[in-house]
This record gives structure tokens, sequence and C-alpha cells, in this order.
């Protein structure tokens, strides 16, 4: 195995065992906190949740611009001193951001307990976003190990902070809020280390550099403006259902999302160290990289739709004043079959051949689609069931869009693939629906055995092509 190959490895393993570490820490907080604090604080928790989504676009597209233009690139090629002052600007324009928040707060958010969410939401707009500016930096450097460290300490001291909470007896949702920020606030300060060539200079140093910043920013802004797009897909529907339902409902339908999400901390892991690699990688390789890449992850996760019913099952044992809110998970679980190939595969492609544009194109379309159907299914229908359904399948639109057209860019023809793979979550989604009864699982598994059968000489060829690639 050649340098390259096993440096790759390594990194991933580095990920890997964050993301592993983030969804053993995903497990004890969605699955052991609603099992011990109320319905109504669970869902306070979830709001801010929901909200905190949304603070890492607040740097308008600073961050995106230096990933996507420095990646790939050697840490000590950067200029640290033009960086230095590139983070100590957006430091500021954080803070300021921050303070309005607060004066806004305290002057017009009369609600006691929105009131005390929208000021942690200010002390977050500072950390995340300046953390998240070195995060990128080491991103795109290839220092995959230091940020992952960053990574593991946050998520780690996130949970022993809320389990310690629980063993002392506290149910106050206030307080697994601060143990976010708290996690956030010292992985900020490790990343600030890593990163000491940057952060720790002398301030007489610092200049105003405007110019780097409007050229990171125009290079970042419609990447960001395509990742608001595309979270406002899920996030409009999320939002109509917290101003037409109660905060219980809000709460249960993100703890559906959140435990349908999980397989996609390991994907993440991939594409984070995928992209600088990528970049690295001669162009002409990437079409058969994809292909490769795409048929054994699609394999993987439609193999994954199986544990749909052991799930249900573990989680109406476990979670059985959730028993109502546990049948969103048929509908949301598909998810991770899109948003996992969005996140490894199409998002990755779209940004080291630098087509943000058609990214924000397609996101935009989707969201003006969800606008649609949040009216339709929330404000006319009033249904909670076809709410949820509405997101797997503006996820799912999404992803065939994209990939549509990002095949076009590699001259690939992946429409019958897409059709397959729509036509098992069509059979996931019903038999699920409608057999309620352990007889779901060989129904779904009899259509995947064939869809394997199909399939088998491509996964075969994909296998022998990315060892090929590996040894290059």
């Amino acid at each position: 195995m050649n340098t390259k190959a096993s440096h790759f490895i390594k990194n991933f393993s580095y990920t890997l065992t964050s993301n592993l570490l983030s969804l053993v820490i995903s497990l004890i907080v969605v699955l052991i906190v609603p099992k011990f604090i109320g319905k109504e604080a669970y869902g306070y928790w979830q709001v801010y949740l929901f909200y905190a989504g949304y603070i890492g676009f607040l740097h308008f597209g600073w961050n995106d611009g230096i990933y996507l233009r420095y990646g790939g690139k050697e840490y000590k090629q950067l200029n640290h001193q033009m960086f230095f002052s590139q983070y100590y600007m957006l430091a500021l324009l954080q803070l300021i951001i921050a303070v309005a928040i607060v004066l806004f707060t305290t002057f017009f958010v009369t609600d006691p307990e929105r009131r005390f969410i929208f000021y942690a939401l200010s002390l977050c707009i500072l950390l995340v976003n300046t953390r998240f500016m070195l995060y990128y930096i080491l991103q795109a450097t290839n220092r995959i190990q230091e940020y992952a460290k960053a990574m593991i300490l946050d998520r780690t001291l996130y949970c022993i902070l809320i389990v310690l909470f629980l063993l002392l007896g506290s149910r106050n949702y206030k307080l697994m809020i601060l143990s976010d920020l708290t996690g956030q606030a010292v992985s900020l300060f490790l990343a600030m280390f890593y990163c000491k060539e940057i952060t720790l200079r002398k301030f007489s140093t610092f200049q105003f550099t405007f110019q780097e910043t409007i050229a990171n920013i125009s290079s970042g802004i419609k990447l960001m403006l395509a990742n608001i797009a595309s979270f406002l897909i899920v996030g409009t529907v999320r939002f109509g259902i917290e101003r037409s339902w109660d905060v219980v409902t809000f709460g249960t339908v993100s703890l559906m999302l959140s435990i349908s999400n999980f397989m996609l901390l390991f994907i993440n892991a991939l594409g984070i160290v995928l992209f600088p690699a990528l970049r690295r990688t001669d162009s002409t390789k990437w079409a058969s990289l994809y292909i490769g890449i795409r048929d054994i992850l699609m394999a993987l996760l439609l193999g994954l739709l199986i544990f749909y019913y052991p799930l249900k099952t573990i989680l109406l044992l476990w979670l059985p004043k959730y028993a109502d809110g546990i049948a969103y998970i048929v509908l949301l679980f598909p998810i991770v079959l899109y948003e996992g190939k969005i996140a490894l595969l199409i998002n990755v492609y779209l940004k080291a051949l630098r087509e943000e544009r058609a990214m924000l194109k397609i996101n935009v379309i989707m969201f003006v689609l969800s606008v649609f159907m949040t009216i339709l299914t929330v404000l006319i229908c009033r249904n909670i069931y076809l709410a949820v359904l509405s997101i797997t399948i503006l996820v799912a639109l999404r992803a065939v869009a994209a990939e549509i057209y990002l095949a076009k860019r590699l001259l690939l023809s992946i429409r019958k693939d897409i059709i397959l793979e729509l036509m098992l979550t069509f059979i996931f989604i019903c038999s699920g629906w409608y057999i309620q009864s352990i007889w779901v699982v060989p129904v779904y598994l009899s259509a995947y055995i064939i869809y394997l059968i199909i399939k088998q000489k491509n996964i075969r060829k994909s296998i022998t092509s990315l060892k090929l690639l590996m040894k290059a």
C-alpha cells in the first residue's frame, strides 16, 4: 500500500473513531435523556438544538470560502499572519451579532423559556463560528487527526456533564444546554492551540484584511446559501410542526429524526477525509472512483434498512411513552440512504468541481417545494404523518436531482440505479407501514436480495477498481 493510501486510511480511522464516539454519545443523549426527563423539557431542548443548527450560517460563507479555496494545501503553506487577522475579524463580527441577539431578546422576547434559549444561542454563535474556521482549516489542510481530537473532546465533555447532571437528579434542560456550550468552549480552546501559529500572535500585527475577506466570502457565499437552502428543506417542515403542534410533538419528531440519522455520523467521517484527498487526486480518475464508492455505499445503506424492525421493537420497550412517535421511524429511516449519498459523494464532488452555483440552484428549488409541501401537509391537511413523510420525499428528490446533474458532469449513466433505489425505498416504507409484525423483515429482505443479484457484477467490479486505485 502506497503512502497516500496509508495516510488516507490513517486519517479515516481518526475521523471514524471520533464519529464512532459521537455515535455512542448520541445514543446516550438521544435514547437515555428522554427516558428520564419530561416530554416538555425534552421539547425545549430540541428547540434549542433546532435553532442552533442554523447558527453556522452567520459567518456568511466566510468559513466555506476558506475551505474551498485552501482545500488540499499543506498547513505550513498557509499565510499564518493573514489567517490571524481573518480569525479575529470573524470573531469580532460574531460578537456584534451575539450582542444584537441579546438586546433583541431582552426587549422583545417575553416567554422566559425561549428567552433563556436565545441567550444561550447568542453565546453559541460566538463559540461555533470561530471554532469552525479553525476546524475548516484543519480539514482543508488534511490535519484530520487534530480535528478529530477536538471533536472527541467536545462530545465527550458534553456527554459526561449530561450524565453527571442526570445522576445528581437534575431534570433541567437548561443544564443540558450549558453542557453543550461547555463542550464547545473547551474544544474551541484546543483548536486554537492546534492552530496556535494563527490564533496566538501579537495583536500589534493585526490588520484588517478586507480583500481576503471579500475573496473568501465571494467563494463561500454560494456554498453557504446552498447549505442554508439544504437545511431549510427539512427545517421548513420542522418549523411548521413546531408552530402548528405543541412542543411535545416537535420533540418527538426531532427524536425520531435523530435516531434515523445515526448512521450519517460514519458517512460524514469518510466525507471529511475524501474532500482534501479528492482535490489531490488526478481528476481523470474521479468518475471511476465515484462509481466504485457509490455501488458499495448504496448496497450497504440499503442493507441497513433491514434493521428497522429490530430497532422499532427495542425503542418500544425502552421508550414506551414515545410509542405514538415511534411510528414516524418507518417514514424517516430512508433519510439515511439519501442524506448519506449526498454527504459522502454528491456534495464532496460538487465542491471539488466548484459547482456551488448548481448546489444552490437545486437546493433553492427543493426549498420552494418544501414550503409548498409544508403548507399542504401542515396547514391544509393538518396531518402529522404526511408532514413527516414529506421530509423523506424532499430529501430523496434533492439527492436525485443533484446526482443527475453530477452524473452529466462526470459523463456517467446512473438512472437505472436511481430507479432501483427509489423502488426499494417505496417497498420499505409501504411494508413497514402496513405490516405491523416481524413479517416486514422477509418482505424487504427479499427485495434487497433481488437488488444485490441485479447489482452483483457492478459491486464486484467496484471493489476491484477501488483496490487498484488505492494501490496506484
